[in-house]
């Protein structure tokens, strides 16, 4: 008998204790629901944001995707700007010592090779004594006494010739500067 009086006593102490429990949880399950229309809100902007996010992944994608077809044959361009100072060389010999006539042939395969260059985004820097150093565009090679006080801190001469592909510099110019 004892033995069912403790039974009794376990029930009525678990059925209490469930009920002490059970309007905590459902107060809990009534704050803690939300309204469809607060759901509806929530996936709404959880939407919204997304949406965003792939528009901006697209205008970047598309916008990297110009930039690496536009700047792909920037390896072969700076190649070419040896066989480019090659010619401007051959000019100036041909000018000294050579023939018109070849003078003239060379010309016109230098100045179809430099304009199917120029067609594929490149130009030629536009540096010469006098102009101010910059450091965006010009490599100083070496300072010497200028040779006039307006040359000072100016490029004194053009040692090499400085070329951009589609606005972005390949290659600085490399200046003589005065000081």
């Amino acid at each position: 008998m004892m033995e069912n009086q403790d039974i009794n006593e376990e029930s009525i102490n678990n059925q209490e204790e469930n009920k002490t429990q059970n309007p905590a949880t459902s107060e809990d399950n009534v704050t803690g629901t939300s309204s469809a229309e607060e759901l509806l809100a929530e996936e709404k902007d959880r939407y919204i944001r997304l949406y965003a996010e792939f528009e901006n992944y697209k205008k970047r994608t598309a916008k990297e995707k110009m930039e690496f077809f536009q700047y792909a044959n920037q390896d072969m361009m700076v190649s070419m700007l040896g066989v480019l100072d090659d010619f401007e060389r051959a000019l100036k010999e041909i000018a000294k010592n050579g023939n018109p006539a070849d003078l003239q042939g060379v010309e016109l395969i230098y100045q179809k090779f430099k304009n199917k260059l120029g067609e594929k985004g490149l130009k030629t820097m536009e540096v010469k004594a006098g102009d101010s150093f910059n450091v965006d565009f010009h490599e100083a090679i070496t300072q010497i006494p200028a040779p006039s006080e307006d040359l000072k801190g100016k490029i004194v001469d053009v040692i090499e010739t400085g070329y951009t592909l589609n606005d972005k510099v390949i290659r600085f110019a490399k200046v003589v500067t005065g000081n």
